[in-house]
């Protein structure tokens, strides 16, 4: 067995961490509640290292619960289309591993937090695999690089359809979007020559940052993100269509990486404050699945210094608590 391998165990009867989220009427109180409380907040600022994004209207805020049995709870602009940026990382990660297995992935992209800034060239070379992990845009272009296809066209057609399979809807490209980050888009270019240099990139270079830059300008909504995060709690089946997206095995694989990498160099803050595995965009958008139960999808715009949505944050963290969400969170078995 290799170093750091985990031998894989056969059980007739496997258990899993199992739950239920609270009734539809407290579900849609918590929502307002939230909506109410944060709603007003204007700290964080809107992205605009990406010219398209700096245009987009600040207030927008929405926010969305879909259960794993399929029940659904909105509140706000919850049906605002956005790009969905870094939040394509987790489900492209998914297909991927359904694709090549979970441990061909690790071996392959790594799946440690490297501790630095989502963009860092740095981590490339302080690590010694210069291995990353799939939810800094380093390994995300890499797990890009990975997708079936034999050319650019084919591995971006293969990913919108997958991430369509995720939200249960064909998702539709933004140009202008995708022009507009093409343009600025240089240091990722720069990233995926060096990976390449290293042997850790799998497909051309541009091509495979064009196709991740493509994937990046996919439109989804909160309500999407909520169904796409519900579709990993439900162990890979979407609970709106009843289609299975990947095998149920690789979920887990999946939330691990979100939850030590998912929101970056706060990674380790997130989890400690809120306990759910969740991924960030620079558009507003976040994530967040408890396995079971559910998933969340959140959209702001105006972010904190990391590049995750303040609101999105705030929203999270209170639902997190109140629907009981957090997968840390636990009651005494007896007292006394």
């Amino acid at each position: 067995m290799a170093d750091g391998d985990v031998p894989e165990l056969t059980v007739t009867d496997p258990y899993v961490s199992t739950g239920r989220l609270p009734p539809s009427d407290e579900i849609d109180v918590m929502l307002a509640s939230a909506h109410e409380l944060y709603r007003d907040i204007t700290r964080g600022e809107v992205a605009d290292y990406i010219p398209v994004l700096a245009s987009v209207d600040p207030e927008l805020f929405g926010a969305c619960v879909v259960s794993a049995g399929g029940r659904e709870h909105s509140v706000g602009d919850s049906r605002h289309p956005f790009s969905i940026q870094s939040v394509s990382k987790p489900f492209v990660f998914a297909l991927v591993c359904d694709a090549l297995g979970h441990r061909k992935a690790r071996e392959l992209l790594g799946v440690n937090s490297t501790g630095l800034p989502f963009n860092s060239v740095m981590a490339i070379e302080l690590n010694e695999h210069r291995t990353m992990n799939p939810m800094v845009n380093a390994g995300a272009i890499a797990t890009t690089s990975l997708v079936p296809g034999d050319t650019a066209e084919q591995k971006w057609e293969f990913v919108r359809e997958g991430l369509s399979r995720f939200a249960g809807r064909s998702l539709e490209f933004d140009e202008e979007v995708y022009e507009s980050e093409a343009a600025a888009n240089l240091r990722n270019v720069g990233i995926a020559h060096l990976l390449e240099c290293y042997g850790q990139l799998y497909f051309d270079a541009d091509q495979s940052t064009d196709v991740y830059t493509r994937q990046c300008s996919v439109l989804v909504d909160a309500r999407d993100l909520a169904v796409m995060g519900a579709t990993l709690a439900d162990g890979g089946v979407n609970p709106i269509t009843g289609e299975r997206v990947i095998a149920t095995a690789h979920c887990k694989r999946v939330l691990a990486v979100m939850a030590t990498a998912g929101l970056y160099e706060r990674s380790g803050e997130w989890m400690y404050e809120i306990g759910l595995p969740g991924k960030s965009g620079v558009s507003g958008g976040i994530v967040t699945v408890s396995p079971g139960k559910g998933g969340l999808g959140t959209f702001s715009p105006r972010l904190d210094a990391a590049g995750n949505s303040v609101r999105g944050a705030l929203t999270t963290a209170y639902l997190s608590d109140r629907l009981g969400l957090n997968i840390y969170a636990s009651e005494p078995a007896t007292a006394g």
